[in-house]
């Protein structure tokens, strides 16, 4: 019967076709392999920094090919933040801060589509500062206040 639910329905709406045309009109690539090697690229430095249930959730929201990028990427436990990380992923591409920063928001602008605003949200909660600007968002962060030192009197 068709009005009947299917057992595992995809929650992908998006073919990895279509999701390089997005990415690769998002970030006026000349080709869809430019557009690819990005995706490929951010996604893989995406899955080095998100873990938990985001990092899941997350790749269920994407086309299998780009889910694979993702979760085939051990994290890394250190913490950097949305700069740290467009620089990191520059000196593993060999690319300037500037096309890393470029590509970065071409293809996160488009995960953030996927993900929805409600798993976008844990994901930004999750992740240091500065990411919220990569994935097309404003940052919503408070900053937190430092302790301070207390001096003995002497």
């Amino acid at each position: 019967m068709y009005d009947q639910p299917r057992a595992n329905p995809s929650r992908t709406a998006m073919t990895f076709d279509r999701m390089l045309e997005r990415v690769r009109y998002e970030g006026a690539y000349p080709t869809r392999e430019r557009a690819a090697e990005a995706v490929h690229q951010v996604l893989a430095a995406l899955g080095r920094r998100l873990t938990g249930e985001e990092r899941v959730d997350l790749a269920q929201c994407l086309p299998v090919e780009a889910a694979l990028t993702l979760t085939a990427q051990i994290p890394d436990t250190e913490h950097v933040t949305g700069w740290g990380f467009v620089k990191d992923l520059a000196e593993r591409t060999g690319a300037t801060p500037a096309t890393t920063r470029w590509n970065t928001g071409a293809v996160l602008t488009v995960v953030a589509r996927l993900a929805g605003p409600d798993l976008l949200a844990r994901i930004l909660r999750r992740l240091p500062s500065g990411f919220a600007l990569l994935f097309g968002q404003a940052e919503l962060r408070q900053p937190q206040p430092q302790p301070q030192l207390q001096v003995a009197a002497a």
